[in-house]
């Protein structure tokens, strides 16, 4: 759980997270909340909880929590927010995608299903999302509904190939993660997900989501170039490079 001022949602979110017997440890990163989030985090069984001293954003918080992940001995990891935007009723279901061999990755998708703009997805996080996934999947060759949720699961053998400290600190860590997983022929697996907006839910401003939306932009084109030959990234290094996919 990357967490950020989620001091009213994450007991609840932990209860039903820890309510199913596929998980075993709990790992909790405070983002340097400004309320009581981590206190209440280190009263909560099955959880290892630290916090950064400075605020360092929300992709350092993944790196920490993957870190932590793999350095506790973790099969699967999964991700989900503290602030119970996303359902920890379907953890069974995502672990279940990665310990049958089937999947590298599972994402939790709100577009599968159709009900995002029901479940309370304004329309101007609705377009975008729709339309960095359609330049997403183009440039990168992949079909997936969306690349913007926050509800993932990956293998730890698939966490270990990717070169995560490479990637930004701030919202487009996200994408990036999932382009290097193409990048390395990595397989990805999407469950329907129900969208849930409410006031203590996270979320970013307008501003930083264009910027959010323009570093997905970069990391699209620059995995492109790097496909082509034209320019190298340390994202996505030749040694690694996948097999051709029909899209090319």
């Amino acid at each position: 759980m990357p967490a950020y001022n989620a001091a009213r949602t994450i007991e609840r979110t932990w209860r039903e997270v820890i309510a199913h017997d596929v998980v075993d440890l709990v790992i909790v990163v405070d983002d340097a909340s400004q309320d009581e989030t981590l206190a209440l985090a280190r009263q909560l069984e099955k959880v290892v909880a630290v916090a950064h001293p400075q605020n360092r954003g929300y992709g350092a918080n993944q790196k920490t929590c993957y870190r932590l992940a793999l350095d506790h001995g973790a099969d699967i990891v999964v991700m989900i927010h503290p602030d119970y935007q996303y359902t920890p009723r379907l953890l069974p279901a995502m672990v279940g995608m990665i310990s049958s061999g089937l999947y590298d990755c599972a994402l939790a998708s709100r577009i599968l299903g159709g009900t995002a703009r029901t479940g309370g997805m304004p329309l101007w996080r609705y377009v975008p999302n729709r339309v960095l996934t359609l330049v997403a999947n183009w440039l990168l060759g992949s079909k997936l509904s969306e690349f913007h949720t926050g509800y993932r699961a990956y293998s730890a053998a698939l966490l270990r190939q990717l070169p995560l400290d490479a990637n930004s600190d701030d919202f487009v860590f996200d994408h990036q993660v999932l382009a290097e997983i193409a990048w390395v022929g990595g397989r990805i697996g999407e469950i329907s997900c129900p969208t849930r907006y409410a006031p203590e839910a996270s979320s970013i401003n307008f501003r930083r989501s264009v910027r959010y939306g323009l570093g997905c932009l970069a990391t699209d084109v620059a995995f492109r170039l790097a496909r082509w030959g034209l320019r190298p990234s340390p994202r996505f290094p030749a040694a690694t490079q996948r097999a051709e996919t029909p899209a090319d």
